[in-house]
């Protein structure tokens, strides 16, 4: 298939409809009770669904897709494009005052719900006489239940056309600097260029075994969006799961050969691991050793002597098909992003016979610039860039990327566009160099933002402004950069006891999403100012001089 060649999403699906064999299984939830539906039974259902959407909608509406990783997310998610609307995919841990401000910046004309606990979550912010609501399950108001759709006799077969690749395929929205969410406008042409670099990258794995995917990164994650066309593309099979805490018991099920995920999930498997490891005793143990350090010699390249090579050929035999074999016995990678995977961590599961290929990306990117080759790894770096994108390094070392992938803009934020966008060069915010083999290494961030294990990109100064807003609270600094979750240093009078913050911070997780809610704290009664050199002249904090005079008590909370 020439993905340049191709308009627009719709036209890649139904294209590689006429490929398969439409009994071929493509989609399954593992959800206990679930179907498994065939290439030919998911294409009749989406043409059937954006039969039906085309009448509740004009072109270039907004349709909003509030649901948890299912079949019907991808049917609902092309249905929209194949009806000429643009498909909105929002989180499902989203703060109730987000998806107010969601609702009201993109103003969606439908309205595509899962279930009941979901609707509950915007329908004090939408309006049910105007918005048009498709639910996936009842729910406690009027809607289109999709499985009356779905059973309809009469659709038109129609596949749009009239898709153009510099057309806007879907808004995802990402968290700003400035508290709200921005609403991240990505074409047609940028997803699928995006696809075409990372369809190179898996080429080699993908010829060596039949391509099985075990989905659940959030579908609204602009990753894993993107890996859904990926997926299309090489005509694989695909498995939702069904809850991260059964994440590695549906890997024994769905026998993934490739893997999508972020830092968290990688931190979580070593730590396991490493854990059933350290029970070991004797030559158990001697073995699980020798794999490490032979593991991590091959991984960077050098060579083995003939004794070393014959004690690998057992540790391969004796441990790593065990550990693969945990996981399903067909994995071929596993790719990580959406943060920065910690370098013992990359080393330890490449070693251990998991192979972890880290890639770098921005939502505004579509969202993958760069990852790591099968045939060379180098854990401390993001690989090369894509071939479909141009990066290079800015004088004072940011990364800028130009190519079809980057972002038509912000909606509804034309100084913000501005601001990223210059001579059609994304401005990343992230500080990066070379290597000698064009590998790109990320060293600092310049931008304000948290990533977190999991991915999420996390505003600091949205939460620490909403700290300040109680009087008990002078000065607030969020922390938890690569780490499980938020910890903050609150400065208060030195009569206040740690109790009543305590309830402080209870009340105000309320108003912040998962993600946001600050877990522990540490107090103190000196303030940060432009003297002690922790705020600048327009009394910013200076994160980097709070994070080296408190690093300490900030790490304890961890």
């Amino acid at each position: 298939m020439e993905i340049d060649k191709l308009n627009s999403l719709v036209e890649l699906y139904f294209k590689k409809c006429e490929e398969v064999d439409p009994n071929r299984p493509f989609l399954k939830w593992l959800k206990p009770g679930k179907p498994s539906y065939s290439w030919g039974e998911i294409k009749e259902k989406i043409l059937k669904l954006s039969s039906k959407i085309q009448t509740l909608i004009q072109e270039g509406d907004r349709c909003l897709i509030l649901s948890e990783n299912r079949p019907y997310w991808l049917m609902a998610d092309i249905a929209v494009m194949n009806a000429g609307g643009i498909s909105v995919p929002i989180f499902t841990t989203y703060s109730s005052n987000d998806y107010e401000y969601i609702l009201n910046d993109c103003k969606p004309s439908l309205i595509i719900v899962s279930n009941n606990d979901q609707f509950k979550k915007i329908k004090n912010h939408i309006n049910t006489n105007e918005q048009k609501i498709i639910s996936f399950e009842e729910i406690d108001t009027d809607s289109l239940l999709i499985q009356n759709i779905l059973d309809e006799e009469n659709f038109k077969k129609e596949i749009n056309n009239k898709l153009k690749r510099n057309m806007p395929a879907c808004i995802i929205y990402t968290s700003g600097t400035s508290g709200n969410p921005k609403g991240v406008i990505l074409s047609h042409g940028g997803i699928l260029s995006n696809c075409e670099g990372a369809v190179e990258l898996l080429e080699t794995l993908t010829k060596k075994k039949e391509p099985v995917f075990l989905t659940w990164l959030p579908l609204s994650h602009s990753y894993e969006h993107t890996v859904q066309f990926i997926q299309i593309i090489v005509g694989a099979k695909v498995f939702y799961a069904e809850s991260l805490e059964k994440l590695i018991s549906n890997m024994g099920v769905a026998k993934p050969t490739i893997m999508t995920a972020v830092p968290r999930f990688y931190q979580n498997l070593f730590t396991k691991i490493n854990m059933n490891f350290d029970k070991q005793i004797g030559l158990k143990k001697k073995l699980i050793n020798r794999t490490l350090e032979l593991g991590k010699k091959i991984l960077k390249k050098e060579q083995l002597s003939l004794s070393e090579k014959i004690v690998n050929f057992l540790c391969e035999k004796l441990v790593r098909k065990k550990i693969r074999n945990q996981f399903g016995g067909n994995l071929q990678a596993f790719v990580s992003g959406g943060g920065a995977l910690d370098q013992n961590i990359g080393e330890f599961l490449n070693a251990i016979g998991l192979p972890t290929l880290q890639g770098y990306g921005l939502t505004e990117a579509s969202p993958v610039v760069s990852c790591n080759l099968p045939d060379l790894v180098k854990v401390e770096s993001v690989g090369p860039p894509f071939r479909t994108n141009k990066v290079k390094i800015a004088g004072d070392g940011e990364i800028l990327i130009k190519g079809e992938n980057v972002m038509l803009g912000y909606w509804n934020l034309k100084e913000e566009t501005e601001k990223v966008i210059k001579d059609g060069w994304l401005y990343t915010g992230d500080i990066g160099e070379f290597d000698q083999n064009n590998y790109l290494k990320i060293t600092d961030r310049k931008k304000d933002i948290i990533v977190n294990l999991g991915g999420d990109n996390i505003s600091p100064s949205k939460i620490e402004n909403i700290l300040c807003l109680d009087e008990n609270i002078k000065q607030s600094f969020v922390y938890g950069d690569k780490k499980n979750y938020l910890v903050a240093i609150l400065v208060t009078e030195k009569e206040i006891n740690k109790d009543k913050i305590k309830l402080i911070i209870e009340n105000i997780n309320k108003s912040l999403t998962l993600i946001e809610k600050i877990k522990k704290f540490v107090l103190i009664h000196k303030e940060f100012t432009i003297e002690n050199g922790m705020l600048t002249p327009t009394l910013k904090l200076k994160r980097k001089e709070i994070i080296k005079n408190y690093k300490q008590q900030l790490e304890n909370l961890y």
